[in-house]
């Protein structure tokens, strides 16, 4: 058992990553190390929450990186707070066991409202004037001025897009050391995103990939040195966890564009181009990385069965679940999507729906993740010369999502001591009782 433990989740972690992490690999040498396997859908979200409960998508809710409402026909994409995961997490377990166990959770954009004691999580403030303020969301709500004036603003535009880099896993590894240092929580719980953006722009193995996997174990470095300091004698126990594994792609399906050419999926008419119109589709399909929710308007099971009829012999989609067949994955819940449309490893699934580039609305050439109806990697080839995002899905080299069926598409799991797990072949959702067992829950 241990007084503090730190939990560390890398996405894009790959265990054959770590002979250029000298740091990291210095940190973990004398402890346990087993490959790990996501839950799917492998996307940041509900991997996170199946992590953090111990359960999968089919109890906590959590069945993508957003979500589509059927009542009030909206999307909520990367904004939905922490009420949205349905099971208690090991923060809500350790209090109950312990009020005076304490927990931070730096990052993970679902932290917003979570019973962890203390929070930190990327916020951008919509000012009147159109402008935009540049801030986190923290509990305690002072802390943030706290961070700022010790550290400056945290750099948003460096934690997604074109300009993503290594400043913004910078400045969560530095405001989590001074966080570390005043509260000493006896869990801390971080998400360091910076492996996702280049091996998605131009694949896992590029040049540009391999140099981010340096860059990271430079700033982890910097990590577990503050660490140490803050904690003095009382060091803690690390775990780091890959959330998943980005594959090379070489091909790109589009959902939306096949239920349209069937005539099941509808659009408006607006003055920037066409738009989605969720509530005359029969239906639609929000996707995410290597798979996707397609929601059947009514639930009509004739519409259901020809969505699966279509879909069948697509290239690039290895599975079409829908009804009790969502259950191989644990996706029978009422958020998931009538149908599911699963990715093979070297394809994915864009979002586009025009059939005419020049229709696309306006928001698809811009960086605008919370208004599209879909996640969109592309934004990552955002031109400086055109000020826009080229409509070409080709251009993605990596993803992930996917289940994660093979061993190349698994990542792995490491501990600082040893004797905390068993050196096998473990899944995401087995994270949240290793952590409880150190503070004896």
């Amino acid at each position: 058992m241990s007084d503090h433990v730190v939990l560390l989740s890398v996405p894009g972690l790959r265990g054959e990553d770590l002979p250029r992490m000298p740091r990291l690999s210095k940190l973990v040498s004398a402890g346990d190390r087993a490959p790990l396997a996501p839950s799917f859908p492998c996307v940041t979200w509900p991997v996170q929450a199946s992590m953090l409960t111990g359960v999968t998508p089919e109890e906590h809710g959590v069945i993508a990186n957003g979500f589509y409402w059927r009542d009030r026909q909206e999307v909520e994409m990367w904004t939905a707070w922490n009420e949205k995961i349905t099971a208690p997490q090991v923060w809500d377990i350790m209090h109950q066991h312990d009020p005076r166990l304490t927990s931070a959770v730096w990052f993970p954009m679902l932290s917003k409202g979570s019973g962890a004691d203390f929070v930190c999580m990327p916020a951008p403030v919509h000012n009147p004037d159109g402008s935009e303020s540049l801030w986190c969301y923290t509990k305690p709500t002072e802390l943030y001025g706290e961070l700022r004036d010790a550290l400056g603003h945290f750099p948003l535009h460096h934690f997604w897009g074109p300009m993503a880099n290594i400043k913004s896993t910078g400045w969560i590894v530095d405001s989590a050391v001074v966080a570390a240092a005043r509260f000493r929580p006896n869990f801390f719980f971080l998400y360091l995103p910076h492996l996702d953006y280049a091996a998605q722009r131009s694949g896992p193995d590029s040049p540009a990939a391999l140099a981010a996997v340096s860059e990271l174990d430079d700033t982890l470095g910097r990590l577990v040195d503050g660490f140490h300091e803050a904690y003095g004698d009382s060091q803690p126990l690390w775990l780091v966890a890959s959330e998943y594994v980005i594959t090379p792609v070489n091909h790109v399906a589009f959902p939306n564009r096949i239920l349209r050419e069937a005539g099941l999926l509808s659009v408006r008419e607006e003055g920037d181009g066409e738009h989605l119109d969720f509530g005359a589709s029969q239906a639609w399909a929000l996707v995410d990385h290597q798979f996707s929710h397609v929601f059947v308007k009514d639930a009509d099971r004739q519409v259901i069965v020809k969505v699966e009829e279509l879909f069948r012999s697509v290239e690039g989609i290895d599975e079409v679940l829908s009804g009790d067949e969502r259950g191989k994955y644990h996706l029978r819940h009422e958020r998931a999507g009538d149908v599911i449309l699963i990715s093979s490893p070297t394809s994915w699934q864009a979002y586009y729906y025009w059939l005419d580039d020049s229709k696309a609305p306006a928001y698809a050439r811009t960086v605008d993740i919370h208004r599209k109806p879909g996640y969109d990697p592309v934004e990552l080839h955002f031109d400086p010369a055109t000020k826009s995002i080229p409509l070409d899905a080709t251009l993605v080299k990596g993803s992930h999502g996917a289940p994660a069926s093979h061993e190349y598409q698994r990542g792995v799991l490491l501990s600082s001591q040893k004797g905390v797990f068993v050196e096998r072949s473990t899944a995401d959702i087995h994270l949240a009782e290793l952590v409880l067992r150190q503070f004896g829950v």
